[in-house]
């Protein structure tokens, strides 16, 4: 596949499929089947951008070196809160109460975390920028992060970015074995409390379909998206430790 590469603008995109300018983005269901829902590049990660691609149920995704690269991939993978699935091991460990768990109290620590470089794989896309661009997000109350303290230590972790009652994951870590997965155990208690309707996955792997994610036809997603994604106020997170 061959991408023209041209930026009259800093802040303007270009649909992949016949490089018409775009203001704004494309509707999703315009995006390639090959790659798998590869819709648009350029433009920048404002916070505006961001929140506004969530609510059409875009993400960006891209390699260092890379341009941005818009993606919205049918199917999408969901995990339906009340659908998280916890193996006989996990349950074993949630109540030996190995780690403490927080929200909001690293979240540079563990979009940090996430970008480091992992077993076999030394490119990131969670670039300086990317990491800049959500750390913004913070700050103005929609990005999130759930940490996972074994004594002072970071063991896991991971966030995302939730507006209205969807909450989109981005990535999560483990420094040591289920730490991630106690952390998303613990995202989907606060999200059920806040009756999110879905944690977005993105894209589809083993691991998150053992955990109970699973596919989602994307007009379905984006139909969802219409009724629960309202970007008006940031969703209400709980602060500092909550659990022993």
């Amino acid at each position: 596949m061959t991408i023209e590469n041209r930026y009259p603008g800093e802040n303007q995109l270009y649909w992949v499929t016949d490089n018409i300018l775009a203001n704004d983005f494309p509707d999703a269901s315009s995006a390639l089947r090959d790659p798998n829902g590869l819709l648009a590049i350029g433009g920048d990660l404002s916070a505006g951008r961001l929140i506004n691609a969530y609510q059409r149920g875009i993400f960006p995704w891209f390699n260092a070196g890379q341009p941005i690269l818009w993606w919205s991939p049918d199917p999408r993978c969901v995990l339906v809160p009340e659908k998280l699935r916890i193996s006989y091991s996990l349950r074993k460990v949630l109540r030996k109460n190995k780690f403490l768990v927080t929200f909001n109290r690293a979240f540079q620590q563990v979009i940090e975390a996430c970008a480091e470089p992992r077993k076999g794989i030394t490119d990131t896309w969670i670039t300086r920028g990317m990491i800049s661009a959500y750390t913004e997000l913070h700050q103005s109350g929609y990005a999130h992060s759930v940490e996972c303290w074994h004594g002072n230590s970071l063991a896991g972790g991971l966030y995302g970015v939730a507006i209205g009652r969807i909450f989109f994951g981005e990535s999560m870590f483990s420094r040591e074995s289920d730490a991630s997965k106690v952390a998303l155990v613990h995202l989907t208690q606060q999200v059920r409390a806040r009756d999110f309707r879905l944690i977005d996955c993105q894209v589809y792997s083993h691991h998150l379909q053992n955990l109970g994610a699973e596919p989602m036809p994307r007009n379905m997603y984006i139909n969802i998206l219409r009724q629960y994604c309202n970007p008006d106020k940031p969703a209400d997170w709980p602060a500092g430790p909550v659990y022993p």
